[in-house]
């Protein structure tokens, strides 16, 4: 006699159950994320997924940060604010930011040449979000 929780044929015994199958229902619903095909906790889809490809990395967050401390900053100015980052992670975490949509860069027709940076209503719409995470990291670690 077969035990109770046997599976039902072999091919059910041989592949793996998704991580998304062991989630409730309801999580799944919630979150479409976690209801992926992807085998990963969030599919290449998922919206958590996308900010976090966009203000993931050491740079990103305390770039957004210092800009918000002003209405546009200028190359060096950040490099001053944010400690310790280096010519080429500024230059490479500027660019990110520009091509997600959340920095706008203004070069103007100046010689030597003049670049500005701001935040984005996008950008900008992100900050409180960020201080909300700060706050937590000064309660809890």
């Amino acid at each position: 006699m077969a035990p109770v929780d046997a599976p039902a044929s072999a091919s059910a015994a041989s592949s793996p159950e998704s991580p998304a199958a062991r989630l409730p229902r309801e999580a799944t619903e919630r979150m479409p994320c976690f209801a992926s095909a992807d085998p990963s906790v969030t599919g290449a889809g998922c919206s958590l997924r996308r900010v976090l490809d966009a203000v993931g990395g050491k740079w990103k967050i305390l770039l957004l940060v210092a800009l918000s401390q002003a209405d546009e900053l200028r190359y060096g100015e950040l490099r001053r604010l944010v400690f310790g980052i280096t010519n080429t992670m500024l230059a490479t975490s500027l660019k990110e930011l520009e091509a997600d949509g959340l920095v706008l860069r203004t070069q103007y027709p100046e010689m030597p040449v003049r670049v500005e940076y701001r935040l984005t209503d996008r950008g900008r719409s992100l900050i409180p979000i960020l201080m909300e995470l700060k706050d937590w990291g000064d309660e809890n670690l």
